[in-house]
C-alpha cells in the first residue's frame, strides 16, 4: 500500500512544473543527522550480510526494511502528501472500522474467517491489525484535535478513534498493543507537563533498554517476580524470557559484528549456533528474539547497535525543538513503538516499518510554527506549499 502511494505521489510530482524541488527536499532530508545515521545503519547492515550464512535470505531481509523507509522517504520528497483534516477524518473512520471488525472477528470464534475458508484461525492473527491501529492512531487523533477547524465533531470523532484502538488491544491477544497504549497514554500526557524530564526519561530508558539487550534474559529471569511473570500467558511469559536467553548468548558471542544480518530467521543453522548451550538451541526456531535491540545486537553488533542507537537519541533531540503540543504526542509515539518492539515481533519485519514510515508521514509539519518548521506558500492562491529550508529534518 505504501508502494502504491509512493507511485502516485512521485508522479504527481515529477508532472509539476517544481518537479526539481523533489530531489532537493530528498538531499535535505537524507543530509540530516538522523538520515546520516540511519544511512550508516543500513550500509552497516548491507556489509554484515558477507558474514551471514544465508546471504540470499539476508539480502531479502535487507530489502524488506529499506524498501518501505524508501517509499516513506520518496513521498515526503514529493511534498505532494499535505494530510488535511478531511483526509484525518477519513482515516479515523476506517481505523474504527478496522478496529470494529476486528472486534467482531474475535468475539465470534473467528467465523468469518472460518467460514470464508481464508488465512490461520488464529487469534494471535489479529495482533498485527491491533499495532498497526494503535501507531496510525496517534497522528490520526492528534491532528483531529488540533487541526485549524477543530470542531467538536473532530474532537469527538478523536475520541472515538482512540477508545476503538484501546478495545481491540484490550480484545486482541496482544500484549505488546495493550503495552504500547499504557506507555503512549502516559507519555503524552506526561508530556503535556513536563516535557524536558519526559525527554530526559525516554531517552534514558530507550539508552538503557538497547545496552542491556544481550543480557535482558538473565535479567528479566532473575529479576521478574514470579507473580507478574504468571500474569502472562505461556508464549508471553517463560517463553519469551527463554528466546531472549538464546539470542542472548548469540549476541554475547559475537559481541562487536553480530552473526550478519537477517540470520535470526535460521539462527540454527548459523555457525555461532553451536555456542549456544543446547538446552536454548530449539527456541531458535521461532524466527526472531522478540525484541528490536536483542535482534540488533544479535544480527549486527555493537556497531549496527550504536548506530541505531545514534539515531534515536538525534530524533529526540529533535523533537525536543518543537513546541510542547506538537512534541508530545510524537515522543509518545516513539515511546510506545519502541515499547512494542522491546517485547513484540521481528525488528525489520516490513509491514512494521511502513507502519511507522505512515504514521510519520501523517504527522504534518504546517499545524505549527516554531523553530522554522513552518510551511510557506508558494502561490497567492495558498493551493501549493513548500517546505521552509529547516522542515525536512521534522520530516
Amino acid at each position: 500500500m505504501l508502494g502504491v502511494a509512493t507511485i502516485a505521489f512521485v508522479a504527481a510530482a515529477a508532472a509539476s512544473v517544481h518537479s526539481g524541488e523533489m530531489t532537493t527536499r530528498l538531499r535535505r532530508i537524507l543530509a540530516t543527522p538522523v538520515g546520516l545515521s540511519l544511512a550508516a545503519f543500513f550500509a552497516w547492515a548491507n556489509v554484515s550480510i558477507l558474514w551471514s550464512h544465508d546471504p540470499v535470505a539476508s539480502l531479502r531481509m535487507w530489502g524488506e526494511l529499506v524498501l518501505p523507509v524508501g517509499f516513506a522517504l520518496a513521498i515526503a520528497a514529493s511534498g505532494r502528501f499535505r494530510p488535511q483534516p478531511a483526509w484525518l477524518k477519513a482515516l479515523a473512520v476506517a481505523i474504527i472500522f478496522a478496529c470494529l471488525l476486528s472486534i467482531v472477528e474475535l468475539a465470534s470464534g473467528l467465523s468469518q474467517r472460518a467460514t470464508l475458508g481464508v488465512g490461520k484461525l488464529f487469534g494471535f492473527v489479529f495482533n498485527r491489525p491491533a499495532i498497526t491501529a494503535l501507531v496510525l492512531a496517534v497522528p490520526t487523533a492528534h491532528g483531529l484535535w488540533r487541526s485549524s477547524d477543530a470542531r467538536r465533531s473532530n474532537r469527538l470523532l478523536a475520541a472515538v478513534l482512540v477508545l476503538a484502538v484501546a478495545a481491540l488491544a484490550l480484545k486482541s491477544e496482544s500484549a505488546s498493543a495493550r503495552l504500547g497504549i499504557v506507555v503512549c497514554m502516559i507519555c503524552w500526557l506526561l508530556s503535556l507537563y513536563l516535557p524536558r524530564l519526559m525527554l530526559a526519561a525516554v531517552a534514558g530508558a530507550f539508552v538503557l533498554t538497547m545496552a542491556m539487550a544481550p543480557v535482558l534474559g538473565i535479567a528479566a529471569e532473575n529479576w521478574l517476580p514470579s507473580q507478574i511473570l504468571n500474569r502472562f500467558a505461556v508464549m508471553t511469559g517463560q517463553a519469551r524470557i527463554d528466546i531472549w536467553l538464546s539470542f542472548g548468548e548469540v549476541a554475547r558471542s559475537s559481541p562487536l559484528h553480530g552473526a550478519g544480518f537477517g540470520t535470526s530467521t535460521s539462527m540454527h543453522l548459523h555457525p555461532l549456533a553451536t555456542e549456544v548451550s543446547p538446552t536454548h538451541k530449539e527456541l531458535f526456531a521461532v524466527g526472531h528474539p522478540h525484541d528490536m535491540p536483542l535482534q540488533a545486537w544479535a544480527e549486527t553488533g555493537l556497531i549496527g547497535v550504536s548506530l541505531l542507537t545514534l539515531a534515536g537519541l538525534l530524533l529526540l533531540r529533535q523533537l525536543s525543538r518543537l513546541p510542547t503540543p506538537e512534541m508530545a504526542p510524537r515522543l509518545a509515539l516513539f515511546a510506545a513503538a519502541f515499547a512494542i518492539a522491546v517485547v513484540g515481533h521481528g525488528a525489520w519485519q516490513g509491514w512494521w516499518i511502513a507502519t511507522l514510515a505512515a504514521s510519520i508521514l501523517w504527522f504534518t509539519p504546517s499545524d505549527f510554527r516554531a523553530g522554522g518548521l513552518q510551511m510557506l506558500p508558494r502561490s497567492s492562491a495558498g493551493d501549493e506549499w513548500k517546505a521552509s529550508p529547516l522542515s525536512s529534518e521534522a520530516v
